[in-house]
């Protein structure tokens, strides 16, 4: 049984914030933490002053996120990471075709929490890198809003144009560790084809119940 949307729903307002707070970095190589912060705040005062974002307008949020987030996370390893097994035995075509159905999946899951984040900001927490870390956890948090500060955390990588995303931490899970037990439960951990349907049929649902 397919049950990937009871965790969407809730963590789909932090989840949101996460994807989004990682564009607008510049060329220049800077601390992790340092990235994070810098951006984060910028971006979503892009989402508070696009009425387009605030209502959750899909095509909207595709662009932003192809501008502003796509060129800072390292989206093809999180997709092998979140396929698993799967992804070793799919073709090139196989593997394009399980980032963009994957990249539609969190668009569309995440379009309508942006409504929700007109009064959060993030802070993040200092931390200190050493010459040489190719690896690195940013612990931040979400504050602002109803109840109590919400801790979220950043797996990044160092690559040769600066550190990337790879994965987030919501509310003490990780969201690929979450996606890859809910994948491999479709796929049986190599059916990369039915994967790829289940994916297809998940997003084909929402753009219809997107368009009643």
């Amino acid at each position: 049984m397919w049950s990937i949307q009871t965790f969407l729903r809730a963590t789909n307002v932090l989840a949101c914030t996460a994807l989004l707070v990682a564009g607008a970095a510049n060329a220049a190589v800077e601390a992790p933490n340092a990235l994070i912060a810098r951006t984060a705040n910028e971006v979503l005062s892009l989402i508070k002053s696009d009425p387009q974002l605030v209502a959750g307008d899909v095509n909207r949020l595709q662009a932003v996120v192809d501008e502003h987030v796509m060129p800072y996370v390292d989206f093809e390893r999180m997709t092998a990471s979140a396929v698993g097994r799967a992804w070793r035995s799919a073709t090139p075509s196989q593997k394009d075709r399980l980032q963009q159905e994957f990249k539609t999946l969190l668009i569309r899951t995440y379009a309508g929490a942006a409504k929700q984040m007109t009064d959060r900001r993030i802070e993040v927490k200092p931390m200190r890198i050493v010459d040489g870390d190719k690896q690195a956890t940013v612990r931040s948090r979400v504050v602002g809003g109803p109840g109590e500060p919400i801790p979220l955390d950043y797996r990044m990588v160092l690559s040769d144009s600066g550190w990337k995303i790879v994965d987030i931490n919501v509310l003490g899970l990780w969201l690929i560790e979450t996606y890859r037990t809910q994948f491999a439960a479709v796929s049986g951990g190599d059916d990369v084809g039915a994967l790829i349907s289940a994916l297809a049929q998940l997003n084909a649902a929402a753009a219809s119940q997107a368009g009643k």
